[in-house]
């Protein structure tokens, strides 16, 4: 599974549309508003790089009001969830 987080920048006046309008997408696991120079980000769950033409500039950039986005493809993913999970590997409860 390839992972990129795709930082957004929107029309101010329509973020919580555009932002439900992009986590209704296939492949779109999760949408965030955030403080800062961006104001979305969004995790994008793809099989294949090829994939992620599709989604970001096929299906995200042509949203209206989206005037932007920057990403950022995960090399790997380090989660508390997994940490926790490996530790518990053969511990009966």
């Amino acid at each position: 599974m390839i992972t990129a987080i795709v930082l957004i920048k929107t029309s101010v006046d329509r973020i919580p549309e555009i932002a439900e309008q992009i986590a209704s997408l296939d492949s779109v696991s999760e949408v965030f508003s955030v403080t800062g120079t961006y104001d979305l980000i969004a995790m994008v769950r793809v099989g294949r790089h090829e994939d992620l033409a599709d989604v970001i500039p096929g299906r995200i950039s042509k949203i209206p009001g989206v005037e932007a986005t920057d990403t950022h493809v995960a090399f790997r993913t380090y989660s508390q969830h997994d940490l926790e999970a490996a530790f518990a590997i053969g511990l009966d409860n």
